[in-house]
């Protein structure tokens, strides 16, 4: 049996456009009523004054005294009343005597009875008012004494029917209705049309799928670990994951939300990529101590509302990749090597074979002393067995290009030297990427040479890297260390990459790198890096 699906729960802004609805038709009944009721009660005190003042005025007038006085009060004062009725704007006006006895009334035939209500205050001077039910039905009168010479001689009462208080009121709420209606009106609209424009910002969900939303987005943002970093329409911080301040550097992220890209403190390129309209498309960026691969896509929704970033760290593969392209160098050199022995083999084979032993042996032992000479040399200057291998390795490609590979005689670098915290893989990184800058330099140059120089000098190491190429302009001596800088075409794998990391692990080790201009020529760079077992080494450092 199919299971009835449950109908979805109503959207955010569903929901709150019914709650506004309903509180705003609450707010507007609610002032409706009250400003009935107060209507209602403004209307009485109204009627209140109005046939208090009646009363006083008829009471103070000097031709009612005067008719009281009369043996008949009722054929003066009966035409007065009926007047001052129409013109006040109230309903009766009875004159009567202290006894209750009316002189005046609307109705002629209740003239002589006992008027309907309290008089007792008035008998005594005193003004009241008071809610009645008399001849002409409820009313809202006031009676007040006549005096003369400070004795009451007569009383008077004005009043207003209660039915005319109320189709006062009812006037007034129709004009409320009428009120209260359009304003619930223009709520209702106005309610629509901001909860329309919420439910396009949410996309029609409802609170809880907004709940879970945002529940996934904190638990996948704190999960992944490459870096997040998501930017404004002013490239200001919105969002960072804890990957991302990892890998650009930075604070805590109270201290980096809000604050633009600019003030972050990045280098140069990675601030321009992430400031960048277009979008950018693993684009390899170095930091202080770390290589970063960068993506970057504007958020628009037919406006431009921001950028997404994603950053990767690519620094032990950029590094492994490095050493491979170094292997893959010596495994180059080796093959050279190899097909080079097996023509010497085949040539000290041809020899014996023609009989002439003597010239074999003399061949290959001028061969081999060759190659022996060229590994006492570099083992004798350095000792060091990474730096060994690497130059060793760094020789036979370079021959293998045309370009003279020497370890300068001055160089002397012992075992055990080079800083603890230097790892075999930032110093093939330093000084291999430096040769092979210089070997890309001087290839295709007259008498093409590299020539490097190491040795440990009080509390430093110096590794020094000179080429018999073209040399550095000196505008752009500050250029060659950025990434992407290079003043050869770019191939495949790209360029401009290799001095940009030696610069990132010299820093990273607190050492300087530098390029000067040659004695002869071409380019020196030069790194020092400090080191606590490094000791003074007699003669070290010459040139």
């Amino acid at each position: 049996m199919r299971v009835p699906r449950l109908p979805r729960p109503r959207s955010l802004a569903g929901q709150l456009f019914a709650m506004q609805a309903v509180l705003i038709a609450l707010v507007v009944a609610g002032y409706a009523l009250f400003t009935y009721v107060s209507d209602q009660r403004q209307a009485e005190d109204a009627a209140v004054r109005q046939v208090t003042a009646v009363a006083r005025s008829i009471a103070d007038a000097p031709s009612v005294r005067a008719a009281i006085h009369t043996p008949h009060p009722s054929a003066t004062l009966e035409p007065y009343a009926l007047q001052v009725t129409r013109d006040a704007g109230v309903d009766f006006v009875t004159i009567m005597n202290t006894d209750g006895i009316r002189w005046t009334h609307p109705d002629p035939k209740q003239i002589g009875k006992r008027f309907l209500g309290r008089i007792d205050p008035a008998v005594h001077g005193h003004t009241f008012t008071e809610t009645y039910t008399g001849t002409l039905g409820p009313s809202v009168r006031a009676v007040t004494p006549v005096e003369d010479g400070g004795r009451v001689i007569g009383l008077v009462s004005a009043g207003i029917k209660v039915e005319a208080i109320s189709a006062r009121v009812r006037g007034q709420v129709t004009a409320l209705l009428g009120v209260a209606g359009g304003t619930l009106l223009l709520g209702a609209v106005g309610t629509y049309v901001v909860n329309a424009r919420l439910r396009r910002h949410t996309h029609g969900m409802n609170a809880g799928e907004l709940s879970r939303m945002h529940d996934y987005h904190q638990a996948a943002l704190h999960a992944v670990r490459e870096g997040l970093l998501m930017l404004d329409g002013q490239y200001r911080v919105a969002l960072i994951n804890d990957g991302g301040r990892e890998l650009l550097g930075v604070g805590s992220e109270d201290e980096v939300i809000g604050r633009s890209v600019a003030d972050l403190g990045l280098p140069g390129p990675l601030t321009g990529a992430l400031l960048s309209s277009e979008p950018r498309v693993d684009e390899v960026h170095l930091t202080a101590s770390r290589v970063l691969v960068v993506n970057t896509s504007p958020v628009s929704g037919g406006e431009r509302r921001g950028t997404v970033v994603t950053l990767r760290d690519v620094t032990e593969l950029q590094a492994l990749t490095g050493e491979l392209d170094s292997e893959r160098g010596f495994t180059q050199a080796l093959r050279s090597q190899a097909h080079e022995a097996a023509n010497r083999l085949h040539t000290v084979v041809s020899l014996i074979e023609l009989g002439r032993a003597e010239e074999a042996v003399e061949f290959a032992t001028a061969e081999l002393e060759l190659a022996q000479a060229l590994t006492d040399q570099v083992v004798a200057a350095v000792s060091e067995p990474v730096l060994a291998a690497l130059l060793l390795g760094k020789t036979a490609q370079a021959n293998e290009r045309g370009v003279e590979l020497v370890v300068s005689p001055d160089s002397r670098l012992d075992d055990g030297v080079l800083p603890e915290d230097l790892s075999s893989r930032d110093l093939v990184t330093i000084l291999g990427n430096l040769i092979d800058n210089a070997v890309d330099a001087a290839q295709g140059s007259i008498g093409a040479r590299v020539t490097v120089t190491a040795y440990a000098s009080a509390g430093e190491v110096v590794l020094r890297v000179a080429d018999t190429g073209p040399g550095v302009d000196p505008d752009h001596a500050d250029l060659v260390f950025q990434r992407g800088f290079s003043t050869k075409p770019a191939g495949p794998g790209g360029r401009g990459l290799g001095l940009a990391l030696v610069r990132q692990a010299v820093a990273r080790h607190e050492g300087s790198l530098t390029v000067t201009e040659g004695e002869e020529g071409g380019a020196v760079f030069e790194v020092r890096l400090p080191s606590r077992t490094a000791s003074p080494v007699p003669g070290g450092g010459a040139t």
